[in-house]
């Protein structure tokens, strides 16, 4: 005889209406008598609260207080790449500048040894807190007199063009250095110039800037928006949903945690916001005909256009649009502009083509820039 047969009890003991009923009885809440459903509804929105203040207690610890902490500690800073191929353009200085999304100009800058047929050539590091376009020209500038440096030719890759600008109306206007030159590469001289796709990426960004805290130090929100920016490469839609190829989506993480997280060279989300806003105010055309009206004490610089010779190979930039832009500010019969188009150049990738880089600026751009150069070291100092 089995034990539920000598106590037929015990099975009565265990029916599901007796546990449903205990289970109401144990149930937060089972007491209340007023405002019950109120009280459990507030409990449940304090519970939820609590967990969501830990997680942006740790999102906040640990992601955004230590690179709030290193980006506090960053300077815009000058760095020396080429010294001058002449000794006689040692009175001469070219200072780079990079694009969206980078920090440092040396590697840029490296891959062009032919500007050191024009002088020293310098590289721009700027601050990964943000950008102060007269802050980096007094810097130029200071560098300048104690190098006893006259002139200057600014080169500015991409949007980093648009950065040139801005610091050569400061140096041509507030200083007492020559600006000899503007060399821009692929510029997008306004937010018309960038093309829709990357556009809207940028206003992504300052999007989440503009309200999430933290969001201009968070490298898990980089994360994500770089991740974002790269998912052709291994997501594809299905419908309504997307189709995962883990393995391409592991490289891509790798790639983006190697060259925009923990790269030393990565600009912060911060940076990022600045050099997407000074396309989005449109200064370009501006600082163009600031350094374009006549100045009784200096000679209005040259301006040089590099682009594809095709405008389509460039995926970033509609070169056309900026042509025509800098034609109507500084083209003309007795304009300063010259626009250089290669054929085999994309956007602003001097590293991936330097032969075709090189090549095209000593053929075409050093000799136009040096008339202008010669020019100004015969005016009276």
């Amino acid at each position: 005889m089995s034990s539920f047969d000598r106590h037929p009890s015990t099975v009565a003991d265990f029916d599901e209406a007796r546990r449903r009923e205990r289970l109401r009885e144990t149930r937060l809440g089972h007491g209340w008598r007023r405002w019950r459903r109120a009280r459990l509804v507030g409990l449940r929105i304090i519970g939820v609260l609590v967990v969501a203040m830990i997680v942006f207690g740790q999102y906040w610890v640990h992601d955004v207080v230590p690179e709030r902490e290193r980006l506090a500690q960053t300077a815009p800073e000058l760095l020396p790449v080429h010294l001058p191929a002449d000794a006689r353009d040692w009175d001469t200085a070219v200072v780079d500048m990079v694009g969206l999304g980078g920090v440092n100009a040396v590697p840029t800058a490296m891959a062009l040894p032919v500007l050191s047929r024009l002088g020293v050539v310098w590289a721009v590091r700027y601050d990964n807190a943000g950008i102060d376009t007269k802050v980096i020209a007094e810097m130029i500038v200071r560098a300048a007199r104690y190098g006893n440096v006259r002139n200057i030719v600014l080169v500015g890759h991409s949007m980093g063009g648009i950065i040139a600008l801005e610091v050569a109306r400061h140096i041509h206007l507030g200083s007492d250095r020559r600006l000899v030159a503007v060399v821009l590469d692929c510029t997008p001289m306004d937010l018309d110039a960038v093309r829709p796709e990357n556009r809207s990426r940028g206003a992504d960004l300052v999007r989440w800037v503009g309200w999430l805290p933290g969001a201009r130090e968070s490298r898990l929100l980089r994360f994500a928006v770089e991740m974002s920016a790269r998912r052709e490469r291994f997501a594809q839609r299905d419908g309504l949903f997307f189709d995962i190829d883990f393995t391409a989506a592991r490289e891509v993480s790798a790639e983006v945690l190697r060259d925009k997280i923990f790269s030393r060279d990565a600009a912060s989300n911060g940076l990022i916001e600045a050099q997407f806003l000074a396309i989005v105010a449109g200064g370009g055309a501006a600082d163009l005909r600031a350094l374009g009206k006549p100045n009784p004490d200096k000679r209005n610089p040259a301006i040089v256009f590099i682009r594809p010779r095709d405008g389509s190979r460039d995926d970033v930039v509609d070169v056309e649009y900026s042509h025509k832009v800098l034609i109507e500010h500084s083209g003309g019969v007795d304009g300063t502009l010259s626009v250089v188009r290669p054929t085999r150049i994309e956007h602003a990738n001097p590293i991936q083509r330097p032969r075709e880089y090189n090549e095209v600026i000593e053929a075409q751009v050093l000799p136009f820039v040096r008339r202008y150069q010669e020019a100004n070291r015969h005016d009276p100092p």
